[in-house]
This record gives C-alpha cells, sequence and structure tokens, in this order.
C-alpha cells in the first residue's frame, strides 16, 4: 500500500519537498506520552488510523483541493509503511504494547 501512495503522489505531481517535510509529521503524535500512556495512545491512534486520512482524501477529490489530496496520500503512505516495519495501534498499557505485538527488544536485568 505504501507504495500505490507513493506511486499515486509521484503521478499527480505532488511536490517531493512537502513529502519528505510531511512523511514523519504523524509521528509528532507520540508527544501525546508526555501526558501518560493512556492520553498517548488515543493521540497516537487517532493520528495512525485510516479514516481521518481518507475522509482528508473524499473531502479533496470532492472539493477538487489538489494539496488535500497529496496530504492525505502522504498521511496514508506513513501509515501503510508503520504496519509494514510492524508499528501498530498502541494500547494503554505501553507505548511498546500495539495490535501487532510488542515492539522492540525486551531488556531484563
Amino acid at each position: 500500500m505504501s507504495a500505490l501512495c507513493i506511486a499515486g503522489y509521484a503521478l499527480s505531481g505532488g511536490s517531493w519537498p512537502l513529502f519528505f517535510l510531511l512523511i514523519l509529521a504523524p509521528d509528532l503524535s507520540m508527544l501525546g506520552n508526555l501526558a501518560g500512556p493512556r492520553v498517548g495512545a488515543i493521540v497516537y491512534n487517532l493520528f495512525h488510523t485510516l479514516i481521518l486520512p481518507l475522509c482528508l482524501l473524499a473531502f479533496g477529490f470532492l472539493a477538487e483541493q489538489t494539496l488535500a489530496m497529496h496530504i492525505a496520500t502522504i498521511w496514508l503512505a506513513h501509515i501503510a509503511i508503520d504496519r509494514a516495519l510492524g508499528y501498530g495501534l498502541k494500547f494503554s498499557t505501553g507505548f511498546r504494547d500495539t495490535h501487532l505485538g510488542r515492539i522492540g527488544r525486551d531488556v531484563s536485568p
């Protein structure tokens, strides 16, 4: 899916500086963890589910707003890359606990 998003972005004439500026923007949602794991999981998951970028893509298409469609495509590419790397939606038990399994190494004393 990430390759499809990136190809669609390229074929639609998207700006590469915009792509590189925004590709990691959804990860700013990790700052929600500063308010605790429950809030962190909610904020992170809000920016890493498909519904918001798909709504933005639909809006952009219906309103003929190319920038909105480009931002949505970058956002979808980010989510797809995260899933391919094993980063899933977070559980409130901790940042490393995801719907795809636990991420990172367990470091035991």
